[in-house]
């Protein structure tokens, strides 16, 4: 069995191709099973086990199959067809990790090592979102499963001994800090949040932090938004409503699930309008984006996407590069325990196979060495007999193996000869 990881991120490719290839919670189940249902056959790699990472920074896919570079090419396929992606777009902008470098990807990922944020943690929330609902699909087995626990307990043991998070500047502090950039102190602005989920909820705090003239939540459940806006003491109002309120704000921080803007150019347009040209600053969070790209053509509206607060948070990465040294140390060294694990996983066929072609030698000599004594032959020849023959029998493949194989590098002699060495030195115990 082989892991896998394909996908790509915000460093491998744009705002423009991630809205694209993003999985909406409405998506994810269905694709887990199609996923499974097209691509289990041998012919298209035997995919086994699946699951689906999917944030505003990257879409990924972890699996175990038979075959790697088939499953590879396999899902490449499946995610251009499924997104209507020319396959070369995609492939331009894909990782493929295997095996261990699979298991060093996703522990550096939910360490916050591959962050836009350096030392985030919101990432391993999601990676536990993704692995919920492989599981609740029963898309995760014992590969996926196994690489999924101890990914959230290598991130757990990175940020207890390193100081991967100090001084990480998140998102939503960006925001407040390109906010307090074009309007200076925020007591006099009203701010609106477009969504109700949890990046909203961080914005929130930050942006209440400054003591804003004035805050409301907009979202497409009422009773949700209510729900927000009484922790944060804030008004609450539909998101059908938003067309005729946007105006009133100088901030809006909009992050929903939706698959297609909410905010679009003749809204953004009328609101400027009824502003009198008054700046407006808007922060669009989403993946895909809820705020219409040509938004940012327009005078008198800043639009950060998380691309460009990404950019801001670029500013305090140098100060931790000896955190992330010690965060790459302790990786590795799970990295090889996983590798470890890997292997006597993998070899537990031939295992088996082995044991069980022992047995069949061991309960023949035991058969006839019971015929012998029932003869009333000497015990001690029988014993002598018996050992010698099991003896012979055990060594006669290996043996034939190395004197038919001349090519056979001086390397693995030593290898094959050092397994003997130990597993005399074990039975002679």
């Amino acid at each position: 069995m082989n892991l896998l990881i394909l996908g790509l991120n915000h460093n491998t490719a744009p705002l423009s191709l991630r809205e694209r290839v993003s999985y909406g919670p409405d998506e994810l189940e269905d694709s887990l099973n199609m996923m499974r249902a097209m691509l289990s056959p041998s012919d298209k790699g035997g995919l086994s086990e699946v699951a689906i990472l999917s944030t505003c920074n990257r879409t990924e896919i972890y699996c175990a199959a038979n075959d790697a570079d088939l499953i590879s090419s396999s899902l490449q396929h499946f995610i251009a067809e499924q997104k209507q992606i020319r396959l070369q777009e995609l492939e331009e902008h894909l990782y493929i990790y295997k095996g261990e470098e699979a298991a060093r990807h996703a522990f550096r990922v939910a360490s916050g090592l591959d962050s836009m944020v350096l030392g985030e943690t919101q990432i391993v929330g999601q990676i536990k979102k993704a692995e919920k609902i492989a599981r609740e699909t029963n898309s995760l087995g014992l590969y996926l499963n196994y690489l999924f626990q101890k990914t959230f307990s290598v991130a757990k043991e990175v940020r207890s001994t390193t100081e991967i998070g100090t001084r990480s500047i998140s998102l939503a502090a960006a925001a407040v800090r390109v906010a307090n950039r074009i309007f200076g102190t925020l007591s006099d602005s009203k701010v609106l949040f477009v969504g109700a989920g949890e990046m909203i909820e961080l914005c929130a705090a930050h942006f209440c932090a400054q003591n804003p003239k004035q805050v409301t939540v907009a979202n497409r459940t009422l009773e949700r938004a209510e729900t927000l806006a009484s922790q944060i003491n804030a008004d609450a109002i539909k998101l059908a409503d938003l067309s005729e309120a946007l105006s009133d704000y100088d901030i809006v921080v909009s992050c929903t699930a939706s698959s297609l803007p909410i905010i679009g150019l003749g809204m953004a347009q009328r609101a400027i309008k009824k502003r009198r040209h008054k700046p407006m600053f808007m922060v669009d969070l989403a993946v895909p984006r809820d705020i219409e790209t040509e938004i940012s053509k327009l005078e008198d509206v800043y639009v950060y996407t998380v691309d460009d607060l990404g950019k801001v948070v670029q500013s305090g990465i140098r100060g931790r590069q000896e955190a992330v040294k010690a965060a790459e140390i302790l990786i590795q060294d799970r990295v090889n325990e996983f590798h470890i694990w890997m292997l006597a996983r993998n070899s537990v066929p031939q295992i088996l196979s082995l044991k069980e072609k022992a047995e069949n030698l061991r309960q023949k000599e035991l058969h006839k060495a019971q015929k012998a004594i029932i003869r009333g032959e000497d015990p001690q020849k029988i014993l002598d007999s018996m050992s010698k023959a099991l003896m012979n029998k055990y060594i006669h493949d290996p043996l034939t193996a190395l004197r038919n194989n001349h090519s056979l590098p001086d390397d693995d002699y030593e290898k094959i000869l050092r397994l003997f060495d130990k597993f005399f030195l074990y039975h002679g115990h």
